[in-house]
């Protein structure tokens, strides 16, 4: 078995509630981490305004963003160390807050090395609906960036308008118990792979770039 001790797993509260129903969820999440053996760490994003990627390019030189809002350098500097990654959302018209938008464009431009290849799901939090659109949009960027994408028993959502509803929404708390199990579960394999001296694939030296302009 490999040593377990070190491995830690980011969340990422992207709700402007610090301690609200997204919260909760990610907090259900990391309660089953630890239970596995894992460490928690949640960062929220805060709620104030964040910036978005102005293309700037500055990053590709120092792998960090020149904004210093929304925790986006914590959260790089963080991920360095993590072994997996939970990014939790409310929805708002059936789409992640739009200020973690902004956070996740910046923390995968600048420092996506530092997520590849590490597993990923994401949590979003609805009093009734719009959760597997919002859940889409944040899965894709795990998809473009060679990260693992981490399931449950159903889609990674919970209900409520309080966290005192989500804490009542027993199959959305037994998915968030369930997704913390899976990655546990995930990361150990890896770090089995990794002891066996099984390596993800080298990235391509030189990356093809489609144009559909001819």
């Amino acid at each position: 078995m490999p040593d377990l001790k070190n491995k830690k797993v980011l969340l990422v509260n992207g709700s402007p509630h610090e301690k609200g129903c997204t919260y909760t969820a990610l907090k259900t999440a990391a309660a089953a981490l630890e239970s596995c053996g894992l460490s928690a760490e949640t960062v929220w994003t805060g709620k104030g305004p964040v910036s978005d990627c102005t293309a700037c390019g500055a990053c590709g030189k120092t792998g960090r963003c020149v904004f210093s809002d929304g925790k986006v350098n914590d959260i790089i500097e963080a991920a360095e160390k993590a072994d997996g990654f939970i990014f939790g959302s409310p929805v708002y018209y059936a789409h992640p807050d739009g200020r973690l938008i902004s956070v996740m464009n910046r923390v995968f431009r600048a420092g996506g090395v530092y997520l590849s290849y590490k597993p990923a799901a994401a949590v979003t939090s609805a009093r009734r609906a719009g959760t597997t659109a919002a859940l889409d949009v944040i899965n894709k960027y795990f998809a473009i960036n060679s990260m693992p994408v981490v399931s449950s028993k159903y889609w990674n959502m919970v209900h409520g308008n309080t966290p005192e509803e989500v804490l009542r929404d027993k199959e959305g708390i037994q998915t968030m118990q369930l997704l913390g199990a899976n990655m546990a579960w995930l990361i150990k394999c890896i770090a089995a792979a990794g002891a066996a001296g099984i390596v993800p694939p080298a990235q391509p030296e030189k990356p093809e770039k489609t144009n559909f302009i001819r």
